[in-house]
């Protein structure tokens, strides 16, 4: 992974540096640049990996146990299902270079189907493949109800062909893995595609009717056997694949391939009849003049971003979509739209896939993530897009919206950041249940918005953001260039026979102690000043609200002059939502005050009475 100036990037821009995200029902993973995990958000079933159950306000990194290494894991991907998570790693001797080149080129898949499809064979992965969280309908692929650990799932190595060289069986390699809902998936390194966890049976089972089964033990689709599986999605009860035409990728060859529960019409199939063998979606068939590239799972709807073929015009078979070709790359959807998670202006159900026509046709879309009830996409040039419930956040039944359009988003709509309209150099976004998450500058910072329970939106706080507002990353132990330790790693440095050698480090460790203190200070500290501004101002606290510059030239802050100066930079919708924000808050003011009145006559009454009937003793 280089800079803008070609150089590879050094190790300690590695560290702050995101290459990958996922997003659970309501937690957040992150894959730093130097191969290590973080997750923050709701801890309930272990889906966190820290080894309880607590929630976390703020990205944390996973341990792994590397008792039985010699190298610290590194990990190359990440993947999570509602109340699970996955990471990949790649092999332990792989150098920083290597990792951060198959990351890089990992990142430009964002922009073409099949760049990892090579990669794969650059970089030979171990398979080690460790997951964590609920396990209860085989999700884990292992024999447990839930782990609150990471645990490597060994099964893998079981899985692999014939050495016959030595008469052992090889282990199988994989090369990518996804999740959703209680699903997990894998494509291993031939491009064959790997399936376990709460998925739909690949035979008839009891009366014939679909139902999902729970198998820990991943099972391979036979059906794409002689492809190559390049991408791969699901939800609560369906799968989407993108597979290639012939054996191996070669570019411009990739078909849609959709299975499982279809109540909704999320396969794209024209009917509502589920499946069990995966069955090809015809609109993104071989013929066709786009080709997919990016394909998406929220619970029952779809989402496929293709780009125009080269030197393809539109065959007869799509005259009615002469529109269409005007477009670099187009976003479809169907499947489930009572929230306007289609985007299509409506809240109808569709059964094939449909053009967004929201989005402007000069953009060329990199990516696209599918939440329960809304959907999110990216542009190359920084443009993010959300639609579907309470105006595409998500499932946020709180939020409050002022004008004569609150509710659900039935059309694309255009969220900002607060230093203009795009966000520089995007990479990533990804979807939960209630919220969502973008990283962008290159990796180096990251936004989150929507529901913040449990704090998903990974800021230091539980509070609701309905804009995107900054994530705290790097870590606090990263800005302050040092990490973590053990007491019992502590207390093994202070037994160190040297008695110099001891001393220096017992004040090293008194210094690092101190420094976490201070960190934990100052979290508790920002987290006061979020609800204090959020308080007086009406609006989370940005890193753009604090006024530096008064603040050292002045001991004092004028809290009216900062008044005027919001009340002056405020359009009419601000306005109106600091109105409606002031007006509750006067609201519940007049209602306390009035119920102490109420209160007071009451004990005044009860007095006099009391008085009266002394009286007339």
């Amino acid at each position: 992974m280089a800079d803008s100036g070609g150089r590879p990037l050094s190790g300690d821009k590695l560290r702050k540096k995101i290459t990958s995200l996922a997003a659970g029902e309501a937690h957040t993973l992150a894959l730093a640049g130097d191969g290590r995990v973080f997750s923050w958000g709701r801890g309930t079933l272990g889906r966190l990996g820290t080894g309880s159950e607590e929630d976390k306000i703020l990205p944390e990194l996973v341990t792994f146990d590397s008792s039985k290494r010699t190298e610290k894991p590194r990990f190359v991907q990440v993947a999570a299902g509602a109340y699970h998570s996955l990471a990949l790693q790649g092999a332990c001797q792989l150098s920083l270079k290597q990792i951060s080149l198959f990351l890089e080129l990992q990142m430009m898949d964002q922009f073409g189907a099949g760049v990892t499809t090579s990669v794969s064979f650059i970089i030979d992965f171990f398979p080690v493949l460790v997951i964590f969280g609920a396990g209860n309908n085989g999700q884990l692929g292992l024999n447990l109800e839930n782990s609150l650990v990471p645990r490597l799932l060994d099964k893998f190595l079981e899985l692999g062909p014939d050495d016959l060289s030595t008469g052992r069986q090889k282990p199988l390699k994989v090369r990518s893995v996804q999740a959703g809902g209680m699903m997990s998936l894998a494509i291993d390194k031939l491009g064959g595609l790997w399936i376990w966890g709460n998925c739909p049976p690949q035979s008839s089972i009891g009366n014939g009717e679909f139902s999902l089964v729970s198998i820990s033990t991943p099972l391979p689709v036979w059906d794409f056997y002689g492809h190559t599986v390049v991408k791969v999605a699901c939800g609560n009860e369906h799968v989407v694949a993108l597979v290639t035409a012939g054996e191996t990728f070669r570019g411009g060859d990739l078909i849609c391939y959709s299975w499982g529960g279809n109540n909704h019409g999320q396969l794209g199939l024209g009917d509502q009849q589920s499946r069990l063998r995966p069955e090809l979606v015809e609109t993104f068939n071989f013929g066709c003049p786009w080709e997919a590239y990016q394909v998406a799972c929220g619970a029952f709807h779809t989402a496929v971003l293709t780009f125009k073929k080269d030197g393809n015009m539109l065959n007869s078979s799509h005259s009615g979509d002469v529109e269409l070709e005007e477009k670099e790359t187009i976003c479809w959807t169907f499947g489930l739209g009572d929230n306007g998670q289609l985007g299509h202006g409506n809240t109808n159900t569709l059964l094939s896939p449909k053009a967004v026509d929201g989005l402007p046709p000069d953009v060329f879309l990199i990516s696209v993530d599918c939440g329960l009830f809304h959907t999110s996409v990216v542009s190359s040039a920084g443009d993010v897009w959300s639609w579907g419930m309470e105006k595409g956040l998500g499932l946020c039944p709180d939020a409050s919206f002022v004008g004569t359009d609150p509710g659900d988003a039935l059309t694309p709509l255009r969220f900002s950041c607060d230093d203009g309209p795009t966000f520089l150099d995007p990479v990533q976004v990804v979807c939960g249940a209630a919220h969502t998450v973008l990283v962008a500058e290159k990796g180096y910072k990251l936004w989150a918005w929507g529901r913040g329970r449990s704090g998903v939106l990974g800021r230091g706080n539980a509070v609701d953001s309905y804009s995107p507002c900054l994530v705290m990353w790097p870590p606090l132990d990263e800005d302050f260039g040092i990490g973590t330790k053990s007491v019992s790693a502590k207390q093994e440095v202070v037994n160190k026979e040297s008695g110099g050698q001891m001393d220096t480090e017992k004040k090293l460790i008194s210094a690092m102690e101190q420094v976490q203190l201070l960190q934990s200070r100052l979290t508790v500290m920002e987290h006061y000043a979020g609800i204090l501004h959020g308080s007086i101002f009406g609006k989370p606290l940005e890193e753009k609200d604090v006024p530096l510059q008064l603040l050292q030239q002045s001991s004092t802050f004028d809290i009216a002059k900062e008044w005027e100066n919001i009340l002056e930079g405020a359009d009419n919708e601000k306005l109106a939502k600091m109105e409606m924000f002031f007006r509750n808050m006067l609201a519940s003011l007049k209602n306390e005050r009035l119920k102490r009145r109420i209160q007071e006559m009451i004990k005044d009454c009860l007095q006099t009475s009391q008085h009266e009937a002394k009286s007339s003793k």
